[in-house]
C-alpha cells in the first residue's frame, strides 16, 4: 500500500483475521470434545484424527492444506483490494453455507458474527479502494 493509511487498514483487517481463525479452530475444538471413535469414523473424520488427534490442522473441508499458494498478491494496490475484496465474499458465502449445515443455534450465532464481520471487511477494503485510487490518480509534487 503506497499510504499508511492503507497498511494501517490492511493490518487491522489482517489482524482481525487471524482471530477469525482462533475462533473457527475453538469451535471445532469444542464440538470434537468427548467424541468416540465410533462416531469420527462415522462421520468420516478418521483420516483426520489417525494424523492429528484432535489437533486443529487448518485445511479445506476436503482436508486439503493450507498453503500461502492462496494468498493471492500482484504488488499493485487496486488489483490486490479487489482480490481482497473477492476473497471477503468467498468467506461471507462459506459461512453461510455453514449456517445452513447445522442446527446448533449457538453455533450459528457464532458464525453469523463472523459473517458480518467479512461484510465490514468487504466495505472498508471498498473504502481503501476508493481512497487509494484517488491517491494513485492525484498529481504528487515533491
Amino acid at each position: 500500500m503506497p499510504t499508511g493509511r492503507g497498511k494501517g487498514i490492511l493490518t487491522d483487517i489482517g489482524t482481525e483475521e487471524l482471530a477469525h481463525w482462533e475462533m473457527i479452530a475453538t469451535m471445532i475444538y469444542k464440538l470434537t470434545q468427548g467424541v468416540t471413535i465410533a462416531q469420527i469414523e462415522a462421520g468420516d473424520y478418521g483420516g483426520h484424527y489417525a494424523i492429528w488427534d484432535s489437533g486443529i490442522f487448518p485445511s479445506d473441508s476436503n482436508g486439503v492444506p493450507f498453503t500461502t499458494a492462496y494468498i493471492n498478491t500482484m504488488g499493485d494496490p487496486i488489483a490486490d483490494l479487489h482480490e481482497d475484496m473477492a476473497a471477503e465474499q468467498k468467506a461471507r458465502a462459506t459461512y453461510e453455507n455453514l449456517i445452513r449445515l447445522t442446527d446448533d443455534t449457538d453455533l450459528q450465532d457464532s458464525l453469523r458474527f463472523l459473517r458480518e464481520r467479512e461484510v465490514v471487511h468487504f466495505q472498508r477494503f471498498g473504502e481503501t479502494l476508493d481512497y487509494i485510487q484517488g491517491y494513485m490518480d492525484s498529481k504528487k509534487v515533491f
